[in-house]
């Protein structure tokens, strides 16, 4: 099966952020607190990040794999964004495909978009517990010690490109 990535279309936003909802549910939301996981909600539903995801003040890639359901072309099966240019908002792959090489891949594929699209050689995260050694194993390194803020618990983290 064949995968590839993306910028996301207009009309496939609304997917994308249910991906990253059903995915934060299963995986982050045993972390956090009512108050952190009703945040996260508002987060992804707020009409003004589907705005500045209109505007292209709010990036979003997808991996997709063709032909993976019955009478579709493509599915999502990750999704990854960037907000205030070189930082990573959100990170979820569909638990069905965990541990197969797509985070990596859509982690590549920012670095190059930042690095030759935009002239970047840094991107930011603030990870959630649970990917905290996914983003280690990909060179990111802490800035702060984990923190809380708004029910949400996370780590800061910073990533050289080096292109």
């Amino acid at each position: 099966m064949r995968r590839f990535i993306r910028p996301l279309k207009d009309e496939e936003f609304v997917f994308a952020t249910a991906l990253a909802w059903r995915v934060f549910k299963r995986f982050e939301a045993p972390d956090y607190t009512d108050e952190g996981v009703e945040n996260f909600y508002r987060f992804l539903t707020d009409d003004i990040l589907y705005k500045m995801f209109l505007a292209g003040e709010y990036r979003m890639f997808a991996c997709f794999e063709e032909g993976g359901t019955p009478g579709k072309k493509e599915t999502m099966v990750g999704i990854v964004s960037l907000r205030e240019r070189t930082h990573i908002s959100l990170l979820f792959v569909e638990e069905r495909c965990h541990r197969q090489g797509i985070a990596t891949a859509l982690l590549r594929y920012v670095d190059e978009f930042l690095y030759n699209g935009l002239g970047e050689n840094k991107v930011t995260v603030n990870s959630s517990p649970y990917a905290v050694g996914f983003y280690h194993k990909f060179g990111f390194t802490d800035t702060e010690p984990e923190t809380v803020k708004n029910g949400i618990r996370f780590t800061s983290m910073i990533h050289e490109i080096t292109g």
